[in-house]
């Protein structure tokens, strides 16, 4: 099972979502955030079983409408925050329990932060959003509705993204070294060309002849498993074919590990449990 979450309420970024797993995760009986009004951030989960290469995959998405979009949204990624600590602390418990042979993870594995396409770099949310989490999960930086930019302008646009997030140091998911010539390509050409600007449809258009998902517009056709068109095709394929293991392995071995550590260190010192200790100091 892998678990994804989405933050940043774009218009376009439901659609991406349907899009990427070929699914109606969003229906007319239950609109995305888009098509709904929320005044306050709430995390709202939806589980999908879609099939890749012959194998089942219970995908979760996590979901927070209405983030940023208030007057004053100080503190607006703390229920963030709160849904991302109380799954490893779900999965902690589960691993204290005498029976660990069943542990369901509902860890979030994947943080999928889409950026308004303006032009004008990382808005102070944006930065201030990936700095409280960067430590908590794995970040994939997007530019949603690419298809609003020229390609001198995305690209133009995605320079001065990286070049921000390496000046305020924060740190997005890291893809694995490998030895492998055709991994080390794969893995290069994903990193020249983040963030991912990604267009979401499941419109079926033709052209020239071909049926094609995409997105029609006066000057023509924007297809989204087009390369040249954006990145979508790269998106799909990282999250659940190419680096799906490591996402979760990263989770498990750096985020949770950091998280049951502090945990536990809040807990006991030496063996010995400090509640009960400063319970004892009192009387």
């Amino acid at each position: 099972m892998v678990n994804v979450v989405k933050y940043r309420r774009l218009d376009g970024c439901s659609t991406l979502i349907n899009s990427l797993f070929l699914t109606d995760l969003y229906s007319p009986e239950y609109p995305g955030p888009s098509h709904r009004i929320k005044k306050t951030v709430q995390v709202e989960q939806s589980k999908v079983l879609i099939k890749e290469g012959g194998v089942q995959l219970l995908l979760t998405i996590v979901d927070t409408p209405g983030f940023g979009d208030a007057v004053d949204n100080s503190n607006c990624w703390q229920p963030v925050i709160d849904h991302i600590d109380s799954k490893f602390e779900d999965y902690l418990n589960a691993e204290s329990r005498v029976n660990r042979r069943q542990m369901p993870d509902s860890r979030v594995h994947c943080c999928l932060y889409f950026i308004a396409p303006s032009g004008h770099g990382l808005k102070p949310l944006d930065i201030e959003f990936m700095k409280r989490l960067h430590e908590k999960v794995n970040i994939i930086p997007l530019i949603a509705k690419a298809d609003t930019l020229t390609p001198e302008e995305c690209q133009q646009f995605k320079k001065q993204i990286m070049r921000e997030i390496q000046e305020h140091k924060i740190k997005i998911y890291e893809f694995p070294e490998t030895d492998d010539e055709e991994e080390s390509k794969l893995v290069k050409k994903i990193k020249d060309r983040l963030p991912l600007a990604v267009v979401g449809s499941n419109t079926i258009i033709e052209v020239n002849g071909k049926r094609v998902r995409g997105r029609q517009y006066p000057w023509g056709v924007a297809e989204v498993e087009n390369g040249e068109h954006c990145d979508f095709t790269i998106l799909r394929n990282m999250l659940i074919r190419t680096h799906m293991q490591d996402l979760k392995d990263v989770t498990n071995n750096v985020h949770y590990e950091n998280y049951r550590s502090r945990k536990l260190a809040a807990v006991t010192y030496n063996g010995v449990d400090n509640n009960k200790n400063k319970g004892q100091l009192t009387k």
